[in-house]
C-alpha cells in the first residue's frame, strides 16, 4: 500500500535535542511533549527555533508536564511556536495533509508538575476530542498501552484515554511520551491502530531512543 503520510515521532527531548540522533524524512515531524528541561521560556526559544529549522514540511507540538511555560506565559510560548512554523495543540484540532490531529497535554496527577488532572477533569476534556480524529497525540499514555514502569511495577497510564481511543472509529495512530521506561511502538492486532510512545530520552535522560516512524 503507497504511504500517504509519514509521521516522523519523538517527545521527551527536555532541551537534550542538539544531542540526539538524527531525524529521519518525513512528512509531519510530531513532538509529544517535553521538549523543555525546567520549562523556561529561554529553553522553549531554543527548541522552538530548532524544531523549526527541521526540513519536515509540517511541526506539531504538544506541551509536557516539564513544559512549564506554557502555564505560565501561554501567550508567548505560542507566540514562538507560530513564529517557528510550528502547530501547537492545547486541546486542539488541526486538519494537516488531509488528517485531522488533535492534541492533548493532560496526564494523570504527578508531583506538582504542569498538565496535572484529575481523572473527572480527563473524562471532561476527553469528551471534547472530536470523533472524527484521526491522529492522537497525547503527553501521557494510555492505561496499559507503553505504560509499564518496572521500578515500582505499576502501569501508570490513564483509563479515560485508554476508554475515549476506543471510541474514535477513525483513529490510525495514537502518540505518547512521559513514561521513558516504556518507549515503544506496536500496531494492534484487531484494528491495525497504531500507537507508539516516542520518548527520546530514556529513564537515565539520555536521548538515545530513535524517533519513531509511523506510515500512513
Amino acid at each position: 500500500m503507497a504511504v500517504a503520510m509519514r509521521l516522523v515521532c519523538i517527545s521527551d527531548t527536555h532541551s537534550l535535542h542538539g544531542e540526539m540522533l538524527p531525524l529521519p524524512e518525513g512528512d509531519v515531524l510530531v513532538h509529544a511533549g517535553d521538549c523543555t528541561g525546567s520549562g523556561s521560556l529561554p529553553q522553549l526559544d531554543d527548541f522552538t527555533h530548532w524544531l523549526g529549522s527541521q526540513p519536515h514540511k509540517h511541526k506539531v507540538l504538544i506541551a509536557g508536564n516539564h513544559d512549564h511555560c506554557f502555564v505560565r506565559y501561554p501567550d508567548w510560548s505560542r507566540e514562538m511556536c507560530e513564529k517557528n512554523g510550528i502547530t501547537y495543540l492545547q486541546g486542539e484540532a488541526a486538519m494537516i495533509g488531509g488528517l485531522k490531529f488533535y492534541g492533548f497535554p493532560w496526564q494523570p496527577v504527578f508531583r506538582w508538575m504542569s498538565f496535572n488532572a484529575k481523572e473527572g477533569e480527563r473524562w471532561g476534556r476527553l469528551n471534547l476530542v472530536p470523533e472524527d480524529t484521526e491522529v492522537l497525540i497525547t503527553h501521557g499514555p494510555a492505561l496499559g498501552i507503553f505504560d509499564w514502569i518496572p521500578e515500582i511495577g505499576e502501569h501508570v497510564g490513564c483509563y479515560p484515554l485508554a476508554k475515549k481511543i476506543d471510541e474514535l472509529p477513525q483513529l490510525k495512530a495514537h502518540i505518547c511520551g512521559h513514561i521513558h521506561e516504556s518507549y515503544g511502538f506496536a500496531v494492534r492486532e484487531r484494528d491495525g491502530l497504531k500507537f507508539a510512545n516516542a520518548s527520546t530520552c530514556d529513564d537515565r535522560y539520555r536521548p538515545v531512543n530513535p524517533p519513531i516512524i509511523i506510515d500512513l
